[in-house]
């Protein structure tokens, strides 16, 4: 096992929410993520971890293999791969990701 694959498994699991994407919350480097971030303020979370995966190009490529999902961004909530935008965005319309969130404790 990788420590690239070690950082990204301990990340996901030692924080409630982490969303692995192209820039940062505040400067988004791609429109799904910047999507993905307005949603998650839409739903009322405060508390998220960002990793910038432009930072890192092991990482970048790191998450799609622990994930086997191609695109970034990734959303994990509780250690779970939620998904990306498309998915993400899908969850927000029909209430699922607020739910989510809210039986994570990720939520006030």
């Amino acid at each position: 096992m990788s420590e690239v694959q070690d950082f990204i498994r301990e990340t996901v699991t030692e924080n409630p929410v982490v969303l692995f994407m192209k820039g940062t919350a505040q400067a988004p480097q791609c429109g799904f993520s910047a999507r993905t971030v307005q949603i998650l303020r839409a739903v009322g979370l405060s508390q998220v971890v960002v990793v910038n995966v432009l930072d890192d190009a092991e990482v970048r490529q790191g998450i799609k293999d622990f994930s086997n999902w191609p695109t970034i961004p990734q959303l994990y909530i509780k250690g779970e791969f939620v998904g990306g935008s498309d998915i993400v965005s899908e969850m927000y319309e029909n209430g699922e990701l607020e739910t989510m969130l809210r039986e994570a404790g990720a939520l006030e």
